[in-house]
């Protein structure tokens, strides 16, 4: 059986997620790390265009709080040159 794209796009979504879950976890990676937060950032973004394809919208709205929280962190956390 084939999946469609809306579970395929969750499915690669949530297993972005659960892989950063983890690695957090088992201590393999920090929770302040780039890869920890793009790992969230993506596997939102992926669970938020699924559930929009699926016209779930109360997840729509979780995920994507969800990217914008991420997006945050990533910014935050960016190393910026002294001047």
């Amino acid at each position: 059986m084939i999946m469609s794209v809306s579970d395929s796009l969750g499915t690669v979504g949530v297993s972005l997620l659960l892989v950063a879950f983890l690695l957090i976890l088992f201590k393999k990676i920090q929770v302040d790390s780039v890869s920890y937060i793009l790992l969230n950032m993506v596997g939102a973004a992926l669970c938020g265009v699924s559930a929009y394809l699926i016209s779930f919208y109360p997840f729509v709205v979780l995920e994507g709080v969800w990217v914008l929280v991420s997006l945050y962190a990533l910014f935050k956390n960016v190393p910026r040159g002294t001047k």
